[in-house]
């Protein structure tokens, strides 16, 4: 995995930033300042730097098609180093000191649970895009830009059992093994429950610390198993791990599937081929007609390459990150204010139109639909192959 370069990473907003054609003036009045915090060092801050170059993109561009209000949008962004408690702390600061006007979420469930307290101590709205347990988010004012519906830990596990029975080969034994991250451990067991539901026969269920690196052991207890499916719940570089400590004692799971793995080694990796996944969001028909989609997948993909970074594709990161501006622009206009309970009254009250699909925001929770889709690594790329209507073109899920 290529280390991700920070000044690459300003170098390359530096970069587009220039390339974009502001408005030659915005309506009178100070600029509108939006802050947020996200984990640009720490364990998770491979996916944070994707969020921090989307969140630059769309600022620039918002700017370029005239700001918000007729008024120019500055970004304050501040690095909470993959830890909650900090997070919290500089929400206090972003509200308290530097006085922003809007808020956006962090990155990752237990830094968005941190700001949520803040956002509700102060009656701010908070839109995130990532937050992987519904059910925790009780504040009437927060906006979820990653579709996982409020029940995900049924929804998510149903969807991909439905898309391996449609398969040619369903699978009827299954091990589980998982990290044991909150949000991960959250739809493992909810995978769990689902998969004896429908009838397949558990061998084996592991857990692992987050921040285990040593899979040689869980790879074995997997070997001796001898499922016909591995649900694995990891996140970022776990998964790769495990199939190289597959690899080294000559097995190779007849079916795999992961929740959150890194996206770009997981295509790299010869052993990643034919692994499945969960999607909102592939750079393919019929995402790229969404509003947006091929405009930002053009532009993410120059820019994360200046910068450097491990992949430079769009997916579920970057699209619900996307998402969640679009989440906050549109809450803004539609209101026609920077009034936190009128924008949060109106994204209640109508449904918005995202790179990924359209959202609403009148469920339990503030949740809307589970728009979750199967995607699988095919020819050293993620494909959705489930459902259909979302497959890539002539692509359908592979079993070995």
């Amino acid at each position: 995995m290529k280390k991700i370069d920070r000044r690459s990473l300003l170098t390359a907003t530096a970069a587009g930033a220039a390339a974009l054609v502001a408005p030659a003036s915005f309506a009178q009045g100070a600029p509108i300042r939006i802050g947020s915090t996200l984990a640009l060092t720490g364990p998770l801050s491979a996916t944070g730097l994707t969020h921090k170059l989307v969140g630059d993109i769309y600022i620039e561009q918002l700017n370029a098609r005239g700001g918000l209000m007729g008024r120019k949008v500055e970004w304050l962004v501040k690095d909470d180093q993959s830890k909650p408690d900090l997070a919290r702390t500089l929400y206090e600061q972003l509200i308290t000191a530097d006085k922003v006007d809007l808020l956006m979420g962090p990155y990752a469930t237990g830094a968005i649970l941190s700001a949520m307290g803040v956002a509700q101590r102060y009656g701010k709205v908070l839109v995130h895009h990532t937050f992987g347990i519904p059910s925790l988010a009780k504040y009437d004012m927060h906006f979820p830009a990653w579709s996982l519906g409020p029940t995900p830990q049924t929804t998510v596990p149903n969807t991909v059992f439905d898309a391996l029975a449609a398969s040619p080969k369903p699978p009827k034994t299954i091990a589980i093994v998982t990290s044991k991250f909150p949000s991960i451990h959250f739809l493992s067991l909810g995978g769990r429950a689902v998969a004896k539901q429908r009838g397949l026969q558990e061998v084996l269920f592991l857990e692992w610390e987050f921040g285990n690196r040593d899979f040689g052991p869980i790879a074995a207890r997997v070997k001796d198993a001898k499922p016909d499916l591995v649900w694995i719940g990891d996140i970022g570089l776990e998964g790769n791990m495990l199939l190289d400590a597959m690899k080294k004692i000559d097995y190779t799971p007849p079916m795999n599937f992961h929740l959150y793995p890194a996206p770009g080694p997981m295509t790299k990796a010869p052993e990643g081929q034919g692994a499945m996944s969960l999607t909102i969001f592939e750079e393919h028909q019929p995402f790229l007609s969404n509003p947006g989609g091929a405009q930002f997948v053009k532009v993410f993909n120059e820019r994360a390459a200046q910068a450097k970074l491990a992949d430079v594709s769009v997916e579920t990161q970057a699209a619900a990150s996307f998402s969640a501006w679009q989440i906050l622009e549109a809450g803004v206009k539609g209101a026609n204010s920077l009034d936190d309970k009128a924008i949060a009254a109106w994204l209640k009250a109508n449904r918005v139109d995202t790179i990924h699909g359209r959202l609403r925001f009148d469920g339990p929770s503030n949740y809307g639909d589970d728009l979750m889709k199967i995607k699988q690594v095919q020819g050293g790329k993620w494909q959705v192959v489930w459902p259909a209507q979302f497959a890539a073109p002539g692509v359908k899920l592979q079993v070995k």
